[in-house]
C-alpha cells in the first residue's frame, strides 16, 4: 500500500489518545490527529522522529495525521486505520496463503451483536469466512510482537462474536497485522489484558483461527509480507 507524500518532525508529547504535539522540521508546532486508541508503549517517548501525512480537506479540524514513528532506527506503523486496508490487498494478492482463492471479499459486514467484521471472504464452494484483523506495534523484547498494549474489551467482545461464527458453521479468523518490522513471533500479552488472553483461548477452542503476518515498511509504503510463529 503506498503512502501519501510524508512529512517528517519531532515528537512533542502525546495526549487524550488522539492528540500529538509535533514539531515540524520547518520548526512550526502542530497538533496531530493521533489514529491510535492504545496506549503505544515504547512509541510515545518525547523527541522521537515522526512522519505525518497532511490532508486538503477543509472541514477537517485537523489537518495533520501521525503516520510513522521511528524507535532505534525502525520504522513503526501507529496508524490502526491501515491494518484493514493492508489485510485486504495481501489476500487480493495471494499474500495470505490461508485466506486465498475465495471468489469474493466485502468490508464492514454487519455481523453478531451490532458489530461489524472487518472483511467477509465469499465463495459458493465454501463457508463464509469472517476475518477481524487487528493491529500490533507492541515490542517489549526484540522480535517479539505482543496485543494488545492496554486493555481492549472491544477486542474481546470481537472473539466472543467470531466463536460464534464457528459454532454456527462459518469459518472465523483472528488476523494480527504488525505494524513493527524485525519482528519473527507474536504473542497476547496476558499481563496486559488477562480478559483478552483467555477470551482468544476461549474462542479457539470454538473453531475461532489465529494467524499474525508481519509488514515492511518504509517512507513510501507499507506492505504485509510475511507470517509470524506463535510464541509459548
Amino acid at each position: 500500500m503506498e503512502l501519501p507524500p510524508l512529512i517528517s518532525g519531532t515528537l512533542i508529547k502525546r495526549y487524550k489518545r488522539f492528540l500529538a504535539d509535533i514539531q515540524l522540521d520547518s520548526g512550526e508546532v502542530i497538533t496531530a490527529h493521533c489514529v491510535n486508541p492504545g496506549a503505544m508503549m515504547g512509541l510515545i517517548e518525547p523527541g522521537n522522529k515522526v512522519w505525518l501525512s497532511k490532508s486538503d480537506n477543509p472541514k477537517r479540524k485537523l489537518a495533520f495525521s501521525w503516520e510513522l514513528v521511528e524507535v532505534d532506527g525502525t520504522l513503526i506503523g501507529i496508524h490502526t486505520g491501515l491494518p484493514n486496508k493492508l489485510a485486504e490487498e495481501a489476500i487480493s494478492a495471494g499474500r495470505i496463503p490461508e485466506l486465498a482463492g475465495y471468489a469474493g471479499m466485502r468490508r464492514e459486514v454487519k455481523y453478531g451483536k451490532n458489530s461489524r467484521i472487518d472483511i467477509l471472504l465469499e465463495d459458493d464452494a465454501r463457508p463464509l469466512t469472517y476475518v477481524e484483523v487487528k493491529n500490533v506495534h507492541l515490542m517489549r523484547e526484540p522480535g517479539l510482537a505482543e496485543f494488545p498494549d492496554s486493555v481492549t474489551a472491544r477486542g474481546a467482545k470481537h472473539l466472543e462474536e467470531l466463536g460464534d461464527m464457528a459454532e454456527q458453521g462459518h469459518r472465523a479468523v483472528m488476523l494480527y497485522v504488525v505494524q513493527y518490522p524485525g519482528t519473527s513471533s507474536f504473542k497476547i500479552a496476558g499481563d496486559i489484558d488477562p480478559t483478552y488472553a483467555q477470551g482468544l483461548e476461549k474462542a479457539r477452542n470454538r473453531g475461532v483461527e489465529a494467524l499474525c503476518y508481519g509488514c515492511d515498511i518504509s517512507l513510501d509504503a507499507i506492505e504485509l509480507t510475511h507470517q509470524l510463529s506463535f510464541a509459548d
